[in-house]
């Protein structure tokens, strides 16, 4: 895909993805919109980043989210990550104070979420990019058939692994990952989006950390520090 760089360790598990129509349609697209002006976020060079942080043997939780923050200067190809020295969106702030809440930790004053990237936490978006001021512009563009790719390979490993999904539209992967996995090989954790609209639905309180910690330590891949 054009201005992308396929990380090694996802290559052979992303090649039959895309080189499919609807990548080629989706690159093609692409440059199209870039071509009449519009704002795509994140910048070219960024929207695998999740991929190139967190390489797929290293992949201990995968967070999922929808697709990347529509407003200038945030997505940098993390889901729910925002670059130093930006200012929190609301669903990043709502993850904060769950983090505090179930694991006692401070409030982070940056939202880069680069430090758990780089400890197995692969944050990734159902679809990874998106029309500036558009929120869900780019679904149903052809990114499905990558980030579909990318989370069946993680969980066809043998390494057991946490899948956190917020929302329907990232719950609607939970079926899909037990039959790729290994039956309960796998801990999927689901509750509503972090969105400031949902997460006294049932996001506030689900203790997403603590509890893919727990699982993590009782499988001997070690928990991770969610620390900021």
């Amino acid at each position: 895909m054009a201005g992308e760089t396929i990380p090694a360790s996802w290559r052979p598990a992303l090649e039959p993805a895309l080189a499919s129509p609807e990548a080629r349609r989706l690159g093609g697209w692409l440059k199209a919109e870039e071509a009449a002006g519009k704002v795509i976020y994140p910048p070219r060079g960024q929207r695998l980043a999740a991929l190139a942080l967190t390489p797929l043997e290293a992949v201990r939780c995968v967070i999922l989210g929808q697709d990347p923050y529509h407003g200038p200067g945030q997505a940098h190809g993390l889901a729910f990550s925002v670059e130093e020295g930006v200012r929190l969106p609301p669903s990043l702030v709502n993850i904060c104070k769950e983090l505090e809440s179930d694991l006692g930790l401070p409030r982070p004053q940056s939202g880069n979420l680069s430090r758990w990237a780089q400890q197995g936490v692969l944050l990734l978006n159902n679809t990874l990019t998106v029309e500036a001021g558009q929120a869900g512009s780019h679904a149903g563009r052809g990114w499905d058939a990558i980030t579909d790719a990318a989370i069946a390979a993680v969980a066809e490993r043998g390494e057991p692994t946490v899948f956190i999904l917020w929302g329907s539209h990232a719950r609607k992967k939970a079926a899909r990952i037990p039959a790729l996995g290994r039956g309960d090989h796998h801990l999927v954790l689901t509750s509503a989006h972090p969105s400031p609209l949902s997460a006294h639905s049932g996001f506030f309180g689900s203790r997403p950390f603590s509890r893919a910690n727990a699982f993590l330590e009782s499988r001997g891949r070690g928990a991770i520090d969610w620390s900021l």
